[in-house]
């Protein structure tokens, strides 16, 4: 009885000793733990996401991938694969399973070293959130104490959740539904059971484990997890034996981008980042962009059609490089495959076309390696387009032989049709750019910056600043209509000579045609881009009164040219900023500014911002936002969600909507009768814009609108070489903005300015802009503004006086 006793005493002396031990412990301790509370707070790091206005995902950006899910979002076999493997008696300890601490000492004692084991899913979610990896006792007893500073914090659910979305499965990924991305390209909902358990085990060990790049040991581990669960009775026979028969079927999943547009997801990262600094790549922002996506596709694919288009006017450059075939020792006719899937697997499909390598060459027929045992045969039928490269106006003969034209080795690229036929291509030299903006609020609804993001990640829309040519002619004879011109003032199309001094000769511009054509009026020198007539129009205007009409556009009038280069556009410009000049003629005078993002929202859909652009609002826009303000109803926008407040943003009048309405109805004679007639083809009536090109061809260019839709298309090299003879606007640039057009307006009624109360429409001569009897057929129609309507036999029309203009030159008259 006295030993019991004696042993009762002992046993309870080291029981109290053990509780002054753990207290001793844990007041060291306590000072440098973290409050646990910070994880009701927490924000997980979430990448940022672009998307288009409909809510096609167009990129994303940030270094952890994650996709948080609630407790209840995850499914059931999914969270009991995770207890199974990690903790099991989860539900039952108060966050420290004192079984697997046991484990883990008995463990220690036998080896002597200090294993990762015991961590129960609470221990580990303090370690990944407060606590480091390294594996000491003193990190284990923070682990501990944490765990139950947790438990009595949070409920099992609220801890759950919070491991499940934080903790790191490889390959970028955090959390199981990021996991479920990565290796299956899916849902947690779509996963089997095979594929669960093989996520489930990842916690363990996310590399050595890992399906990608340990697929034997991966499958070890997810045998074991089924195991576990079968032990458990979270699976039955019959499930577990099929999953555990499974192959491993995990790969690399990237995320789904489910719109091409990569130079707007640039965009809009780089304004994100701007705005919210690095923080925007790891707070889960949504950004969602004014894009459409089926007008993005088109814009895409109008774009590079384009460029093909020239790209096979001027031939075949030859083989992108050349390997060196090497064949199997067994048998020389055999080809090492394996060697030329590595090179091909580092090539990109710039443009869509494929990367191949040519290994058999007959007359009439080649063979190409397209990778992965996939091959492909071209006819000669299929190169016909392919005359060698000379230069930029010279190509050589037609081919007729293959054998004169490939080795085996070359490396090449090759487009398959529709109809499953593969033809011969090339990356195109020369680039383009194209952006769509709706001109009644800037709302961009297509961009492409270029060929292809991976081939060039410039974006030409808004960084390449181009000569616009005679795209930017509106633009000067809109100034003119503002001094006092109209639409029939004679002009005289004749050569100018211009001494300056510090030049070697004069300047002597001439026309495209390199003729001259003597009295024109205003509207058929625009219709047929007559050089000396916008020349003599700047001159006559004065280039200070010019530019300041021009700066209404959005243009810096410190970026214009100073002399009467300007008349025939030698200034440089973005397709940027001509969209918002056009847009300026498109939607009857008012200026809006082009923008991408409408709305920006954080990860519970809550909006951060949302777009306020300048609109146009005409006077019955007017009247009813007055009325609003007086009843106090809520404004709807577009996607159905109410206005940040009851005002709308008016935009500027900065020109006359007689102005406007002139140039557009000008503007449309360019393309019924003019340098852009081929748009002709599209079949509508609504449809005006402007041709350029600059001096030898090195831009061409094509901006044209209706009332829904400003497109502008431009062609060029990055390197301002020539595009070779005839590469002009109506040649190169107007192809894409007409494939892009026929598709965005297609099903769209008519939509044209309409003509202002104070404009006119008499019947003139043609020949000398002067009026004819108004109740005979003689002459053709044109249309004046209130009191500019020449009098009967009088000149080009009445018009104020004219004042000595700002360089001194007097009337036009005077000049011509």
């Amino acid at each position: 009885m006295a030993n019991l006793l004696k042993l009762l005493r002992l046993a309870l002396g080291a029981f109290l000793a053990l509780i002054l031990a753990v207290l001793v412990i844990y007041l060291s301790l306590a000072p440098s733990l973290p409050g646990v509370a910070m994880l009701r707070d927490v924000e997980l790091q979430v990448p940022l996401k672009v998307y288009s206005r409909d809510g096609k995902l167009i990129a994303v950006y940030g270094e952890k991938r994650r996709e948080p899910l609630r407790v209840d979002e995850i499914p059931e076999s999914l969270v009991q694969a995770f207890l199974a493997a990690e903790d099991d008696r989860f539900y039952e300890h108060l966050g420290v399973d004192y079984q697997g601490l046991l484990r883990a000492a008995i463990s220690v004692a036998m080896t002597g070293e200090k294993r990762q084991g015991g961590s129960t899913v609470t221990m580990q979610l303090a370690r990944n959130f407060f606590l480091g990896n390294e594996r000491t006792y003193t990190r284990k007893l923070k682990e501990i104490f944490l765990a139950f500073r947790i438990e009595h914090e949070f409920s099992k659910d609220e801890i759950l959740e919070l491991y499940l979305n934080k903790i790191y499965l490889g390959h970028r990924s955090y959390g199981v539904g990021a996991a479920a991305e990565v290796y299956y390209g899916r849902s947690v909902h779509d996963l089997n059971l095979a594929q669960i358990a093989m996520i489930a085990g990842l916690p363990k060990a996310p590399s050595a484990f890992n399906p990608i790049v340990n697929p034997e040991r991966a499958l070890v581990r997810r045998d074991y997890v089924l195991g576990r669960m079968h032990k458990l009775g979270f699976i039955d026979d019959n499930a577990y034996q099929e999953a555990q028969s499974a192959p491993v079927s995990a790969s690399i999943h990237y995320p789904k981008v489910e719109m091409n547009a990569p130079y707007i997801g640039e965009m809009a990262r780089a304004q994100m980042v701007a705005d919210y600094g690095a923080d925007a790549y790891n707070k889960g922002y949504r950004v969602y962009t004014t894009i459409n996506s089926a007008l993005q596709r088109q814009a895409q694919h109008a774009l590079r059609e384009g460029l093909h288009a020239y790209d096979r006017r001027h031939g075949w450059r030859g083989p992108e490089s050349h390997l060196e075939l090497e064949y199997a020792e067994e048998d020389e006719s055999l080809i090492e495959y394996g060697k030329l899937d590595a090179v091909l697997l580092g090539m990109d499909f710039t443009g869509g076309l494929l990367p191949a390598v040519v290994i058999r060459v007959e007359s009439e027929e080649i063979e190409a390696y397209l990778g992965e045992q996939q091959f492909a045969t071209l006819s000669i039928g299929q190169a016909k387009w392919a005359k060698p490269y000379i230069d930029e106006n010279t190509r050589g003969d037609e081919p007729q032989d293959f054998a004169s034209m490939f080795t085996p080795g070359d490396v090449i690229r090759i487009h398959r049709a529709d109809s499953g036929e593969w033809s011969l291509s090339q990356i195109p030299d020369a680039e383009g750019a194209f952006i769509a903006v709706d001109p009644q609020n800037g709302s961009v609804l297509a961009l492409v910056g270029g060929y292809d993001y991976l081939h060039s990640k410039f974006n030409r829309v808004t960084q390449a600043k181009r000569q616009p040519g005679s795209s930017f002619k509106p633009f000067i004879y809109s100034a003119a209509l503002e001094s006092g011109y109209t639409p029939a003032s004679i002009i005289n199309d004749a050569p100018v000579v211009q001494d300056a001094s510090g030049m070697k000769s004069a300047w002597r511009p001439k026309n495209y045609s390199g003729k001259f054509f003597g009295p024109t009026r205003l509207r058929e020198a625009l219709v047929k881009s007559r050089n000396m007539v916008s020349i003599r129009v700047l001159r006559s205007v004065g280039h200070q009164s010019t530019v300041q009409h021009i700066a209404n556009f959005g243009f810096d009038e410190a970026q214009l040219p100073k002399g009467l280069s300007l008349a025939l556009g030698s200034g440089v410009v973005t397709p940027w900023e001509m969209a918002r000049g056009y847009a300026v003629f498109a939607n009857g005078g008012h200026r809006v500014e082009p923008f991408v993002i409408e709305r920006i929202e954080d990860f519970n859909g809550e909006v951060l911002f949302r777009s306020s652009p300048l609109m146009v609002c005409e006077a019955d826009c007017l009247d009813l936002q007055q009325q609003l303000h007086r009843s106090g109803e809520e404004v709807v926008i577009e996607d159905g969600a109410p206005a940040p407040d009851l005002g709308i943003r008016v935009a500027e009048q900065v020109v006359s909507k007689e102005n406007a309405y002139q140039m557009t109805n000008m503007m449309h004679d360019v393309i019924q009768r003019g340098t852009g007639r081929r748009a002709r083809a599209l079949g509508r009536e609504d449809l005006a814009g402007k041709t350029g090109t600059t001096n030898e061809q090195r831009d061409a260019w094509f901006c044209g609108f209706n009332g829904d839709i400003v497109g502008i298309a431009w062609v060029g090299f990055d390197q301002h070489k020539p595009l070779g003879r005839k590469e002009v606007g109506s040649v190169a640039a107007i192809p894409i903005w007409m494939d892009f057009m026929q598709v965005a307006l297609k099903g769209k009624p008519s939509n044209q300015l309409k003509r202002p109360d104070t404009i006119v429409s008499v019947r003139i001569d043609p020949a000398t802009g002067q009026l004819v009897d108004q109740n005979s057929d003689q002459g053709i129609e044109e249309t004046f503004r209130a009191g500019y309507v020449p009098a009967q036999g009088s000149g080009a029309g009445t018009r104020p006086a004219y004042p000595q203009n700002d360089e001194g030159m007097g009337t036009p008259e005077q000049l011509f």
